[in-house]
């Protein structure tokens, strides 16, 4: 089968001639792979960066975690993948799957999953969210905040705060349900104040960080309190894109009713992963069927895998392979 393979960490992963894999028990299916979304996730695993990621194999490995594909009698589904999924077929768990809704062409559905893990599952399950809330996301001009802007305003979020540093897709952001932008491209001081603005006048429930770095420290800097009674946060991080480590000091912890987790790989119990595969998703799903959820993309053909690994996306698009 054709696939796209990594034969050494860091490489561009190349179209090439892979062997088919074969299920080893009755929880393995095989299904025929129609499109795979490129995540950052991927790119962390196939460059060996993310915690996740493989031991060496001197004989390749076909990239991907998940994607749209058919099983033999026709069902289309998402699906996780245990062999890679950027390839003509690919070894799935059943127990891991979504049969798609009529509706939903195949790119669509697979630029959603990681998107909607990345913030409904901070959403529901680490900030609990509850109808009127004050959502600040942080880093929201990328595609999975775009998503979590949609997704926070579906479980009832009353006001949604954005922040980024794209003047132009910051703008576009009013039309997916944010209520107010915070430019990161202005000064620290400026930052500040305008946050303060807004958490002094709508306090802030939580806090969805995709960026972590300097942008973290300055938000957690206008969380702190003076020593009087503080309205609770719950603060989540959920990438790191402005980078892993920041200074936090303790006076924040102890002057603040601050929720500080994370949300991602191995955080996640059991119970949530079987309710993302069993509600959040089919309902995610459903509501971009009826486009009710817009999906930003750009599709390219496997072939091309080498060319468009490390492609610019514009405007916060998600590129798509179609296979």
């Amino acid at each position: 089968m054709k696939a796209a393979v990594v034969y050494t960490k860091g490489e561009l992963p190349k179209y090439a001639e892979f062997p088919e894999p074969i299920a080893a028990n009755e929880n393995e299916v095989l299904i025929s792979v129609k499109a795979v979304a490129i995540t950052n996730l991927d790119k962390g695993i196939a460059g060996g960066k993310h915690y996740s990621s493989e031991n060496e194999n001197q004989n390749g490995i076909v990239i991907g975690s998940d994607g749209i594909g058919f099983l033999e009698n026709g069902t289309k589904v998402y699906a996780r993948g245990i062999s890679g999924t950027i390839a003509e077929k690919a070894l799935v768990e059943k127990n891991r799957m979504v049969a798609l809704p009529d509706g939903i062409d195949d790119a669509t559905a697979a630029a959603m999953p990681n998107a909607v893990a990345g913030s409904a599952m901070a959403l529901r399950f680490r900030a609990g969210i509850k109808p009127g809330e004050t959502v600040l996301i942080n880093g929201a001009t990328g595609f999975t905040g775009q998503m979590a802007i949609q997704i926070a305003k579906h479980y009832g979020a009353k006001k949604i705060i954005v922040t980024g540093r794209n003047e132009k897709t910051l703008q576009s952001l009013l039309e997916l349900g944010a209520d107010e932008i915070v430019s990161l491209k202005q000064n620290d001081e400026n930052f500040i104040s305008q946050l303060k603005e807004i958490h002094q006048n709508t306090p802030i429930d939580i806090v969805l960080d995709y960026l972590w770095g300097h942008s973290a420290e300055l938000i957690l800097s206008v969380l702190k309190g003076n020593g009087n009674f503080t309205h609770k946060t719950r603060y989540v991080s959920i990438g790191s894109m402005s980078g892993d480590i920041i200074q936090l000091s303790t006076q924040i912890l102890r002057s603040v009713d601050l929720q500080l987790s994370g949300s991602g790989l191995g955080s996640w119990t059991k119970e949530e992963v079987k309710l993302l595969f069993s509600e959040i998703l089919p309902e995610m799903f459903l509501l971009a069927s009826q486009n009710k959820l817009k999906v930003n993309i750009e599709k390219f053909n496997l072939t091309d895998i080498e060319k468009m690994w490390n492609a610019e996306v514009s405007d916060g698009k998600r590129l798509v392979v179609l296979i």
